[in-house]
């Protein structure tokens, strides 16, 4: 018994996950496409290929969510017990011309909670709808800048980069990034998100 006490006390500890939680709307749960071509598969993948084969991403994306549904949902989304995060919400308040009083304050919050349980974050921003007006886009697409200075985390200027506008890389919409288009966008974040895992 003693021997076998010494053997397993020389054993080195199970590594433990770090888990990503990714919450967003349908951006990041992957609407119309096949699960392993989402967002929260591919970036996990291209997470274990960049050596961080111990993050395991949580998929926390619901088609059609506003900036106000992310927040109601938050406690639900962190039942997994997260390590970091990435807040990747707003594109459906600007497609409904919602204030963007009322988004800045509702990602506000979610920072503030994610903040208070130490949990790092990166945010993604977005960009209003050009048909919106210039008044409402400097409104809008100022508030991730700013959000990301007073909370100091990280920021992702714009979750599209590279994708949005681009036939190829788009589904039917023009607005949901198909499987090549995610491709894209994993392979441009993923600096950012390695810098805020654990």
């Amino acid at each position: 018994m003693a021997a076998l006490l010494a053997a397993v006390a020389g054993l080195p500890a199970a590594a433990k996950d770090t888990r990503l939680l990714v919450l967003g709307d349908s951006l990041t749960s992957g609407w119309g496409l096949a699960s392993r071509d989402a967002f929260p598969a591919q970036l996990e993948r291209a997470l274990h290929a960049a050596g961080r084969e111990d993050v395991r991403v949580i998929a926390s994306g619901v088609a059609g969510d506003t900036s106000a549904g992310g927040r109601a949902r938050l406690a639900w989304s962190l039942a997994d017990r997260p390590d970091a995060a990435i807040v990747e919400l707003g594109a459906n308040d600007g497609l409904r011309g919602i204030d963007p009083a009322s988004t800045y304050d509702n990602l506000d919050a979610i920072l503030t909670d994610l903040k208070r349980r130490g949990i790092p974050v990166l945010l993604a921003g977005m960009y209003a709808p050009p048909n919106l007006g210039r008044e409402y886009g400097e409104a809008f697409n100022g508030i991730y800048p700013r959000l990301a200075e007073r909370h100091g985390v990280g920021l992702y200027p714009f979750f599209l980069d590279g994708v949005a506008v681009e036939p190829g890389l788009n589904q039917a919409d023009g607005i949901h990034p198909n499987a090549d288009g995610v491709a894209v966008i994993v392979e441009r974040i993923l600096p950012y998100v390695m810098r805020v895992l654990p």
